[in-house]
């Protein structure tokens, strides 16, 4: 065996006894190789069980802190409540806060289907044609420029007091990120694979069926997460300027009562909802695509 056959690829040399060597003279020691599973473990704990208990530890800690800090300041329940405080109001408010949950709750996930159709069929124009790239794509980012509780009031003019300006509103604020994500995830397909589906014979609906869909998945639901944060902090700018019933009603009823701990509790239920949708939508991405798994 030559030279260039033993370290042209950087493997090391393996020698062959010669024909005259019997396997008990040859020069060489057996190579020892490790059973599989044998590394060295990592240093730091990982995995989703570890994550799931890293988040408990600080929430935990957070709260210790929280109550800790109100009880040595000696701060006015009125100006920051302590946590058992605010348990306490989540307990005594447990009625009023659920049936105001349920219908803050009923306008987000309207809103949001609204923003998602609205949200894929502009980005999937917009992909479709440069011209409408050109014509469109400027108005969308225009759109974000408005401040949307300066724009609530002139919606509710428009269309009454009832749930349609709280829809547009939401729609509004969460169907930006999901068209621009999926704009670019229909943007990142294989050119090779869209020319090889094109050489086949391949029609329009059948490449994005079978190319495009497939890689903009995961920008989808990208957009998807971010939107869902979005929509409970837009259903509460919805409430404030027409609506009688919801969440963000509640916070201004309290806060004009000077009611903080109540305030504070209407802010937990309002953050469980935007979690529980968050955590919703990281649900129906591993199902939708189990074979996308990001961090791995």
């Amino acid at each position: 065996m030559t030279d260039e056959q033993n370290g042209e690829y950087g493997e090391s040399p393996v020698y062959e006894p010669a024909a005259n060597c019997t396997p008990s003279e040859h020069p060489t020691e057996p190579r020892v190789h490790e059973p599989a599973g044998t590394h060295a473990p990592s240093e730091y704990p990982t995995g989703p069980r570890w994550g799931r208990k890293a988040v408990a530890l600080v929430g935990v800690a957070l709260v210790l802190a929280w109550q800790g800090y109100v009880a040595v300041s000696g701060v006015r329940e009125g100006v920051f409540p302590s946590p058992v405080e605010v348990g306490r109001a989540l307990v005594r408010d447990r009625s009023l806060l659920l049936s105001s949950a349920g219908t803050t709750l009923s306008e987000i996930l309207l809103g949001y289907g609204v923003a998602i159709v609205v949200g894929i069929a502009l980005a999937t124009a917009v992909s479709s044609s440069r011209l409408l790239e050109r014509a469109i794509y400027p108005w969308l980012v225009v759109s974000q420029m408005v401040p949307i509780p300066a724009l609530a009031p002139v919606v509710v003019l428009w269309t009454g007091f009832d749930i349609r300006p709280k829809l547009i509103v939401i729609a509004l604020v969460t169907f930006f990120p999901i068209a621009v994500n999926t704009i670019d995830g229909l943007r990142a397909t294989d050119s090779e694979l869209v020319g090889l589906l094109r050489t086949l014979g391949a029609g329009r609906w059948q490449i994005l069926r079978i190319a495009h869909l497939p890689t903009a998945l995961p920008y989808l639901f990208s957009g998807l997460r971010v939107s869902a944060a979005f929509a409970v902090i837009a259903a509460v700018f919805a409430e404030w300027v027409g609506s009688t019933s919801g969440l963000g009603v509640l916070i201004l009823d309290y806060g004009n009562q000077t009611a903080t701990p109540d305030v504070f509790a209407t802010v937990v239920v309002l953050a469980a909802i935007g979690v529980a949708l968050f955590a919703a939508v990281g649900i129906v991405e591993r199902l939708a695509i189990p074979w996308w798994q990001p961090g791995e």
